[in-house]
């Protein structure tokens, strides 16, 4: 028998599925070995201090005390007493209308100004300006929210604060007004600031989505008289709908994030505390300033549960569209 007659025969003989299935798992993993070293490390991270310290929400149905220096179980078990503490606590009505309206009003204003101002850079031609715009538009994100705070404080200064002085020289007003200890002010430039942080780093990836439309479809469109709104709306937005949607999916899981670094900055004077307190400063000051810490993880929890339920109902729905995260 010959040598390439053999090797048709070893050929022919189909292997094992286990050893197939092993050799091509890891030989998958040594010819990704690069892209492997790159995600590992953040697994890690997530299941470090993500995943490890999961445990701790057992603390929401004792009476923890961190002082005692008695292990995690050994504390007493009391049930759903925070939750109903929490339930029953004279500031809930006030923390979760605040929450709920300052997330609604992030997400109605701040969700689509991004898409709209990726939609407005993608129709500038002139390459330079666009970069320009996109560039400044892009700073604010990478300041950190005390900056961005400090900011906000010294144009809303009744001493030499620009805004005062603009108005005051328009005949707006006839004395500064000091904006950061009026409650009416206070939700307006909570969520402009947010908006002017976060709407040019969000529109990177519309941007990135709206350069992968076929330019052919707007050459047709122009061929049969669409105008640019036209082109947008027919074209532009339901090309990109998919992306838009699993950022609304995600926008929904994260909506009781009302805030809390800008809350704590923008909101430092008591006089505020009646609109600006959510349910994370609420956690910060109660749970965590006065000791209290199975309260507080009660309260997270809660959050966290609500968070899902919305999250798991956004995607149920958006599902339907063909458009899911799972």
């Amino acid at each position: 028998m010959s040598q390439a007659t053999t090797k048709r025969q070893y050929a022919a003989i189909p292997p094992q599925q286990g050893e197939f299935r092993e050799k091509g798992f890891f030989s998958k993993l040594s010819k990704q070995w690069d892209i492997q070293l790159m995600v590992w490390p953040g697994i890690l991270l997530v299941f470090v201090f993500s995943y490890i310290p999961m445990y701790g929400v057992l603390t929401a149905f004792m009476d923890y005390n961190v002082f005692s220096g008695a292990h995690i179980f050994e504390n007493p078990w009391v049930g759903f007493k925070h939750f109903e503490a929490f339930f029953n606590a004279p500031a809930f009505n006030t923390i979760m209308r605040n929450t709920i309206i300052v997330s609604l009003l992030k997400f109605l204003i701040g969700f689509p100004a991004p898409i709209i101002l990726a939609l407005m850079l993608n129709e500038v031609r002139h390459m330079a300006f666009k970069r320009f715009v996109q560039t400044i538009t892009y700073l604010p994100h990478f300041m950190s929210w005390v900056i961005v705070g400090g900011l906000v404080m010294s144009l809303l200064s009744t001493e030499n604060g620009s805004v005062n002085i603009l108005l005051e020289s328009v005949g707006a007003i006839n004395e500064p007004i000091n904006f950061l200890s009026i409650n009416e002010y206070f939700w307006a430039i909570l969520v402009s600031t947010n908006v002017w942080k976060e709407i040019g780093f969000a529109s990177i990836v519309y941007l990135a989505a709206i350069a992968s439309v076929d330019p052919h479809m707007y050459e047709a469109a122009d061929i049969d008289g669409a105008s640019k709104f036209k082109q947008i709306y027919l074209i532009t937005i339901p090309t990109i709908m998919p992306v838009i949607t699993i950022f609304m999916i995600l926008a929904m899981g994260n909506f009781l994030n009302a805030g809390f670094e800008d809350i704590l900055i923008l909101a430092q004077n008591p006089a505020l505390r009646p609109v600006s307190d959510v349910i994370d400063t609420y956690v910060y000051r109660v749970g965590l300033q006065n000791a209290k810490y199975s309260y507080a993880v009660a309260v997270g929890l809660f959050k966290a549960v609500v968070s899902i339920g919305l999250l798991t109902t956004a995607n149920y729905l958006a599902r339907r569209s063909g458009n899911s995260l799972w």
